[in-house]
């Protein structure tokens, strides 16, 4: 591929068929609390309070489905109730979820505090720092339509489900399938290291990163410059800027951006999920980086009118 050619469409499946993505990641429940103004630190602060599904790779599964996509999940929750009820839910959005319960440990969990445009996470991984390596494998080879894998990072930015996250990108892109990797997080990166996350990566199709992922593993610099270095070692790389926008390098040093759509916004939560699904849909499909980001755009746009991080109620766009 290079920078003006389309989107891996097709690949690995072989048939005329919309393409199936794999995405493999985090699945949490969300205690979102949409504040009402600053954080009053010892006393109280009025908040919108909501307990929804969440985790990164559950909310991109979820909207790469509300967009029409056949796409299936691979991650693990707690024999729990929390559980059942993300795994029901995400069925009923027509995910197919090869997701294990493990007895004995609670679902994952992110307190959520979202104001201002921005939004404030506390994390307990919780099952899915069970997920295997086997687990992984064993649902790629038993999806022959997969066209594409998309790993969420927080399975690499923990070692207790790292090598889960790297025998995934190494099984897709031996069975053929292009693959695509979403940074996560700036804080956990950190903690890693650039140098190690970028090692982990190396060879993947695609890697996603906002402002903040872009600029520890790239760097301070301008969105295009990061995406141009990020491009080195992934095969493209997008940057999310927020309301600036967004940015894509390809081979060859051609360089894509894309306005963001001016909207109300009502939670930020799970806009970039919805971006990447937006994405993925769009160039998995066979569309080039400008209708991609186009695509990406118009998702995330649609994420932040709602609240909470998954799709809105109603039928599929």
């Amino acid at each position: 591929m290079d920078g003006s050619s389309p989107g891996p469409s097709g690949a690995g499946g072989g048939s005329s068929s919309p393409a199936r993505i794999v995405v493999v990641g985090d699945i949490v429940t969300d205690v979102l609390a949409v504040l009402a103004g600053p954080v009053a630190p010892g006393s109280d602060t009025s908040a919108e309070i909501r307990v929804t599904g969440g985790g990164q790779a559950a909310n991109t599964a979820a909207w790469l489905a509300w967009r029409g996509c056949r796409v299936t999940l691979i991650g693990a929750v707690g024999a729990d109730e929390a559980g059942r009820s993300r795994i029901a839910e995400l069925t009923t959005l027509g995910v197919r979820c090869a997701v294990r319960r493990h007895p004995g440990t609670p679902t994952g969990t992110v307190i959520v505090l979202a104001g201002e445009g921005e939004r404030t996470m506390l994390t307990q991984r919780g099952a899915n720092l069970r997920l295997t390596p086997e687990e992984v494998t064993a649902t790629l080879g038993g999806t022959p339509d997969a066209a594409h894998l998309h790993l969420s990072a927080y399975t690499l930015l923990d070692a207790r489900s790292r090598e889960a996250g790297r025998r995934a990108l190494a099984a897709a892109r031996g069975r053929g399938l292009t693959t695509s990797v979403d940074a996560a997080s700036a804080e956990p990166l950190r903690r890693v290291g650039p140098a190690a996350f970028l090692e982990w990566v190396r060879d993947a199709d695609l890697l996603l990163a906002n402002a903040d992922e872009a600029a520890v593993l790239a760097g301070p610099a301008t969105p295009a410059e990061q995406a141009h270095a990020l491009a080195t070692v992934t095969r493209h790389a997008v940057v999310k800027a927020g309301a600036a926008g967004a940015v894509w390098a390809a081979p060859g040093g051609a360089v894509v951006s894309a306005p963001a759509r001016r909207v109300p916004v009502r939670d930020v939560t799970g806009a970039g999920d919805a971006f990447a699904a937006g994405l993925l849909a769009a160039w998995v499909a066979g569309a080039g980086p400008a209708e991609a980001l186009d695509r990406a755009a118009e998702l995330g746009a649609e994420a932040v009118g709602v609240v909470g991080a998954r799709p809105p109620a109603g039928e599929p766009r």
